[in-house]
């Protein structure tokens, strides 16, 4: 399998022959043999690399967690100005772009509507746009494979940096294919090309596709948590740990008033698929309850085909709030530049899940509630699909 970064240099370098490039990189923007996009483009004679710009987390991959800035410097190995897209700013300026013609994009994805990466993807379009600039999206397989789709689609009401579109969940797209349905679909109409991948399946986990998996972000250490994120990316929403503090981040989830194993018997009585929920403890080492004993859950995927990492995410929180009433909350602003939202409802793209949860709504039930959305998304998201 070819990434669309050894495609570019294989056969389609004429997209930026003889043009000044700017680079949206990350830490995670590697070929299959470790080699960095931004060395690759400075060794190249036929590309003139002026500037670059690092997502959330900083283009080295430095800062840990939410709402965390940092400036724009010069880089001292390249002596390139290096621009920060989350921080002051979470689009490239007028001034940023002076010395760039067209503007690349190489930054992962984990397939789960709330990850900050493919907004400023979609921020940095809009600037190119209106710039005059061209815009190059480099395609990476989604991790978690291009076929399911799960989850309410984002209400327009809720839009921020962590949803800006009606995209479900998890959505089931490369980031090339998400470029195409934003440029075209939600209407920001820049002069964009994508190169695509070569050999990738739909049906691909990445763990099939022989690339060394390199974290995108800091909370992203394996394809494994990739796996659950789409569901336990809702706990950041609420008073339960996520697991950040550990070393497994999103697999975990915990506070220290919950009882691992009541909690476990207690989600029997709900059975979600393709996981084992395993009792354990845990202490926390930064984040929510740093230093203090926590019980909770690891979530370990037995059958990824038949797992629904929303719908068990779901499960859990709604049991928690059953069991602990009294101590269960949903977290408060700001989450992610949203001040005036619950982060839960940032986070799930309006308040109805919330309000499901409240009034003790079946998770059977809910799920029917995303069924209509999701088929109106898959009717959309057909246009755009680029592999078989």
């Amino acid at each position: 399998m070819k990434l669309g970064l050894e495609v570019l240099f294989q056969s389609q370098l004429h997209l930026l022959k003889g043009e000044r490039a700017g680079l949206i990189v990350n830490p995670a923007s590697l070929n299959s043999r470790f080699e960095h996009a931004v060395d690759l483009f400075r060794s190249n004679q036929a590309i003139e690399l002026t500037t670059l710009f690092g997502p959330q987390h900083g283009i080295r991959g430095e800062t840990q967690d939410n709402m965390i800035e940092w400036r724009s410097f010069k880089d001292s190995r390249t002596t390139l100005p290096v621009y920060s897209l989350y921080g002051e700013t979470r689009r490239p300026g007028p001034e940023m772009l002076r010395d760039v013609d067209v503007l690349v994009f190489d930054v992962p994805d984990v397939g789960t509507r709330v990850y900050t990466f493919v907004y400023t993807m979609a921020l940095a379009m809009e600037a190119a746009r209106e710039a005059g600039k061209r815009f190059v999206v480099l395609d990476r397989p989604n991790p978690i494979g291009g076929i399911e789709m799960e989850g309410a689609l984002l209400e327009p009401a809720f839009r921020s940096f962590v949803g800006m579109f009606p995209v479900p969940m998890r959505h089931g797209m490369t980031i090339g294919e998400l470029a195409l349905m934003f440029n075209r679909e939600f209407g920001i109409g820049c002069a964009l090309d994508v190169v695509m991948l070569e050999g990738w399946s739909r049906a691909d986990y990445y763990d099939r596709t022989g690339l060394p998996w390199i974290m995108p972000s800091p909370n992203m250490p394996s394809l494994d948590t990739a796996i659950v994120y789409p569901g336990s990316v809702m706990f950041e929403g609420t008073n339960v740990s996520e697991g950040r503090g550990t070393t497994r981040p999103f697999e975990i989830i915990g506070a220290p008033w919950i009882e691992p194993y009541q909690l476990a018997n207690e989600l029997k009585s709900t059975p979600s698929a393709g996981v084992f929920f395993r009792p354990i403890f845990f202490e926390p080492t930064f984040h929510k309850f740093k230093g203090e004993l926590c019980g909770g859950l690891q979530l370990h995927v037995t059958d990824r085909d038949a797992f629904r990492p929303v719908a068990t995410a779901v499960t859990i929180i709604a049991a928690i709030r059953r069991l602990w009433p009294s101590s269960f909350e949903w977290k408060q602003p700001p989450y992610e530049y949203v001040y005036d939202k619950l982060p839960f409802d940032v986070i799930n793209g309006g308040s109805m899940l919330r309000e499901q949860i409240e009034h003790d709504v079946a998770v059977s039930e809910i799920e029917v509630s995303w069924a209509a959305g999701v088929l109106a998304f898959d009717e959309t998201r057909k246009k755009y699909l680029l592999y078989e």
